[in-house]
């Protein structure tokens, strides 16, 4: 009888089967790291205090808050240094994987400096998440003029690798 666990057959694999020792289980180390795979494998964005997220939805999209307390099973507090402290559903925000060492509930002053310490604004403009929404805040923002020299810009830029194709193809033929 073979053992199978996330798709895998791990008889195979030197897992021991259902009838053997179990305190040799803990020992084997194919049990062990698979354990290990299931352990860490998880979701690792947690609601805790100091937990950087992203507004999705309302007046504040788009916006970065920390937050500094949780208020129960759906709500949080949420600051951020340009707006004033308010309680946000969880359904509204969206967990980064940046946070910050505050405890909870502190002043203006103190998530200012904690914000600036961690250096939480350039980790969010280069990570790849930030680039992507910096870029479509660009591009809403484009006028038709700009759109229509974005697209002689592409249809040059195409022409000129189309170019260097053909001679590449040339080369490689004689």
């Amino acid at each position: 009888m073979s053992i199978m666990l996330v798709g895998l057959n791990l008889k195979s694999h030197g897992f021991p089967s259902p009838s053997s020792n179990p305190s040799r289980r803990l020992t084997d180390p194919h049990f062990c790291a698979i354990c290990l795979f299931l352990l860490l494998q998880p979701f690792k964005r947690f609601v805790e205090i100091g937990r950087v997220a992203l507004v999705n939805y309302g007046e504040d999209y788009g916006r970065l808050v920390v937050i500094v307390d949780v208020i129960d099973q759906n709500r949080a507090l949420v600051d951020a240094p340009d707006m004033v402290r308010c309680q946000m559903n969880f359904k509204r925000l969206t967990l980064t994987d940046i946070t910050i060492k505050i405890k909870r509930i502190p002043k203006k002053k103190t998530l200012i400096e904690a914000m600036e310490a961690a250096d939480v604004k350039n980790k969010w403009e280069n990570s790849s998440w930030g680039r992507k929404l910096i870029v479509q805040k660009r591009r809403a923002a484009l006028t038709d003029f700009d759109r229509f020299k974005l697209m002689l810009a592409k249809i040059k830029r195409a022409g000129l690798v189309r170019q260097e194709l053909a001679q590449l193809k040339k080369q490689t033929a004689t």
